[in-house]
């Protein structure tokens, strides 16, 4: 999850150790005067009734350690992000302190937090099915005679495998965020939990020095059978169980990740080892490059000029409305939605609206916002965005992957950037005025061909089909796609030699127009003419786009045959 995405939270649900009263009504206070919904639920309490998913919804626990796991718990099989608030003694999870509590708070509702993507276990045993962020424990049970046997043996097996037979006190499993507790003691390696998804098999005070910890993906499947009375924990002991001999534990990575809310008033992770766990590479008032490090600015408050800063918010917008997207067209053809497109798409379509206008208005209070589904925001600049939410909604409504998230900021009425996000592919196009295009960190230009005969060519709306019938047999072939702004992106990236659109709006294009001309790209309308971008939502006009040399051929073509020309 995209920490811009924070900014358009609605409510809150706070989940409060005992004797947090204090914090707790700072708090509700805070959301209060920011306007966002607030309930509080005691822990381990179900908020199945107070969780509404159609509300962007931030959790917060108020607590230490035990408290932020039951957050956890409570929180990430719903996909909700969670803030931990540290009103304990000796927290690892939990990292913002009290004191710190509305200032961490403000950050995240600017969308200038991060959101990490934490890994759980999911364990499956005879009366025992759990999902933990730390780790299972399987450890040996005490006899009752001092006499008996003391050490248990475990078997164990990574995707049908043999591994081999672990002997000694027992046995650990943890994700990157459980390697500083059960596993760390067991002399098993410290990992850096942030988007680390990944699974270590720890042995517990194992009778062979050979043995070692071993790394293995989330997606293995991990069997554990017990050769003797043995008991099986997760995350501490939160899911337990007394398991009997030859029972079969099942371990893998669970489908459902935790996402943790992380502010600049968190105590960075190797801070937070070397004050918490004496982390010896370090002194805790060490001065040096990490200090150095700490101290600098955010990269969004470095000096940038406007349009550089304007470019890089733009991406961390665009990318944060993908995500609702892409959630919620893995659920347009479920049976559940079917009979409910329409509702489905309208929601799509304003929740990344309103992340990105949230976003723009956060950073650039004084800039006009042009968007396709929202009124418009006159502001005291020469600068306005314009915006396409969704770019592709026929595409989107039928589980197609062809749409996009189209964003292009215009100066004094000329586009100077643009941005245009791909969901199902990652896909991130964006361009400078003026500099060069890009996808991701890649250069991108278009083609150098010349002749119709090997080039691509892509259309959008073609009423009467008259250009699909004239260029067809001239061409390597003519493609549909269904989305403006990504037909102008692959003319940009050569994927594609030349486009034509029948009639376009301008939230249709003026990010793609950036791209593409910034690429290499000649755009012009359907006389010949410099494509301009303009602000008449009842006024549409056709658009030819091609990589320049074939832009004569297909504009006399255009002219002879009037294909496809918009009326006036």
């Amino acid at each position: 999850m995209h920490g811009r995405r924070l900014a358009t939270t609605d409510e809150i649900i706070a989940v409060a150790s005992p004797d947090t009263d204090g914090p707790l009504e700072r708090l509700r206070a805070w959301a209060v005067d920011r306007g966002i919904g607030f309930t509080a639920v005691a822990i381990g309490e179900d908020v199945g009734d107070v969780y509404e998913e159609s509300r962007a919804t931030l959790g917060v626990t108020i607590g230490g350690d035990g408290t932020f796991l039951e957050g956890i718990k409570t929180f990430a099989p719903r996909g909700i992000p969670l803030l931990g608030i540290n009103a304990g003694t000796l927290a690892f999870l939990a990292r913002v302190e009290v004191e710190n509590l509305e200032a961490a708070l403000d950050e995240v509702i600017r969308g200038r937090a991060t959101v990490d993507s934490r890994q759980q276990i999911h364990v499956e045993t005879a009366g025992l099915e759990a999902t933990g962020i730390n780790d299972l424990t399987v450890e040996h049970v005490p006899p009752e005679n001092p006499f008996d046997r003391k050490v248990t043996r475990l078997e164990v097996f990574a995707d049908g495998e043999y591994v081999g037979e672990f002997e000694g006190t027992g046995l650990a499993v943890s994700t990157p965020t459980g390697s500083t507790g059960i596993s760390l003691s067991a002399d098993g390696p410290v990992h850096y939990p942030v988007n680390n998804h990944t699974l270590q098999i720890v042995p517990l005070h194992t009778h062979r020095m050979g043995v070692r910890p071993l790394v293995v993906a989330p997606t293995t499947d991990i069997r554990i059978v017990t050769r003797g009375t043995a008991s099986a924990l997760v995350d501490g002991g939160r899911a337990h169980t007394v398991l009997d001999e030859g029972t079969v534990i099942e371990v893998t990575g669970a489908d459902t990740r935790a996402h943790v809310v992380r502010t600049s008033y968190d105590d960075p992770f190797f801070t937070a080892i070397t004050n918490k766990l004496n982390w010896g590479a370090r002194d805790v008032d060490e001065s040096g490059p990490t200090a150095m490090l700490e101290d600098e600015p955010p990269n969004d408050e470095r000096e940038l000029g406007v349009v550089e800063r304007a470019r890089d918010i733009a991406v961390e917008a665009a990318r944060s409305a993908g995500e609702p997207l892409q959630e919620l067209h893995g659920q347009i053809e479920s049976v559940d939605y079917k009979t409910d497109k329409s509702d489905i798409v309208t929601e799509a379509d304003q929740q990344a609206d309103r992340i990105i206008t949230t976003v723009v208005r956060n950073e650039f209070p004084e800039h006009s916002i042009f968007s396709e589904e929202s009124t418009f925001v006159d502001g005291d600049s020469p600068y306005t965005w314009v915006i396409d939410p969704l770019d592709g909604t026929g595409n989107f409504a039928h589980g197609n992957p062809n749409y996009s998230v189209s964003i292009a900021l215009l100066e004094d009425g000329r586009p100077v950037v643009g941005v245009v996000h791909v969901p199902e592919t990652d896909e991130t196009f964006h361009a400078i005025a003026g500099e060069a295009a890009y996808e991701g960190e890649t250069r991108i230009e278009t083609t150098d061909r010349e002749t119709l005969d090997e080039s691509m060519l892509l259309s959008g709306y073609d009423p009467d089909g008259s250009f699909l019938a004239h260029y067809y047999a001239q061409a390597r072939g003519v493609r549909r796609l269904g989305s403006a702004a990504l037909n102008l992106c692959y003319l940009a990236s050569g994927s594609a030699d030349a486009v034509w659109e029948y009639d376009t709006y301008p939230w249709d294009v003026a990010a793609g127009v950036v791209i593409a001309r910034t690429a290499g790209a000649t755009v012009t309308d359907e006389t010949g003419d410099p494509y301009v971008v303009e602000f008449d939502a009842d006024r549409r006009k056709g658009l030819l786009g091609s990589n320049g040399p074939l832009h004569p051929a297909l504009l006399e073509h255009l002219r002879q045959d009037g294909a496809g020309l918009a009326d006036d």
